[in-house]
């Protein structure tokens, strides 16, 4: 078995650098311990260090911002935006610019719109009050409700109105205006808490609607109407018209 034998190290004896003249512990003018580097952590790069970074991050114009003009389109400014999002991912400021730049031009948009709703309601307003009594007087019985109401019921007449004409080749109108006239009675009592009131109000659009449709009627020309169409169909369709605008606007 091969042996091997350990001198007694002397560690007494300082380290060889140390003894070494100054002028010696340097190479080409550097000190010694600059030939050597220690490895760099990842911990030392920066933070974000490799993701691209918005180039127009610190931009005041919010239009200037996303690369859209100021006259840009809804869906313009939405498309620059998750565009800008998705090549810019990964860099927390670069998104928190764009999304700023994004909300700012929401709220003027949103603040655009109300300042000019309001400024029609206005001018709305002033014409009334510059109007004719007569018309003023004729405006204190119509009032607008919300719009799903008026979408309900539009779709209740306009489904009577498909109805009629889809039997138009077997039979009258006549059920389907009953049915419409009951349907306008009973919304007109609804918002009246008079079933007296929504009762006259609902006869009165028959009427009126059956007149009109009998006078509009005859004066459609042939070719735009269907050979079973008759006017009485005809005239049903204006009453349905009447109807509607019967309970859904007055008061």
């Amino acid at each position: 078995m091969a042996s091997v034998s350990i001198t007694k190290l002397d560690l007494a004896t300082p380290f060889l650098a140390q003894n070494l003249p100054g002028r010696l512990n340097r190479l080409n003018g550097k000190p010694f311990r600059a030939l050597f580097r220690s490895p760099k952590c990842v911990l030392d790069t920066p933070y974000e260090g490799n993701v691209t970074k918005f180039p127009r991050i610190r931009v005041w114009d919010p239009y200037k911002r996303l690369g859209v003009s100021s006259a840009a389109s809804e869906e313009e400014i939405w498309s620059a935006r998750n565009f800008l999002l998705q090549q810019y991912s990964g860099h927390e400021r670069s998104e928190e610019s764009i999304e700023a730049a994004f909300e700012k031009i929401l709220m003027a948009s949103f603040q655009h719109r109300k300042k000019t709703k309001i400024n029609l309601k206005t001018r709305l307003k002033k014409q009334v009050d510059e109007s004719p009594p007569w018309i003023k007087n004729l405006l204190n019985f119509v009032e607008l409700p919300p719009t799903d109401v008026i979408f309900r019921r539009l779709f209740l007449f306009a489904f009577m109105g498909g109805w009629s004409i889809m039997n138009s080749a077997e039979g009258g109108p006549a059920f389907q205006v009953a049915v419409s006239l009951a349907a306008c009675i009973y919304f007109l009592n609804e918002k009246t808490k008079s079933l007296a009131r929504a009762s006259i109000i609902g006869f009165g659009s028959l009427v009126v609607g059956w007149v009109c449709g009998s006078l509009v009627g005859p004066s459609i020309p042939s070719f735009l109407l269907q050979p079973t169409w008759s006017l009485e169909l005809l005239t049903s369709l204006v009453v349905y018209f009447f109807l509607f605008l019967s309970c859904t606007f007055l008061k």
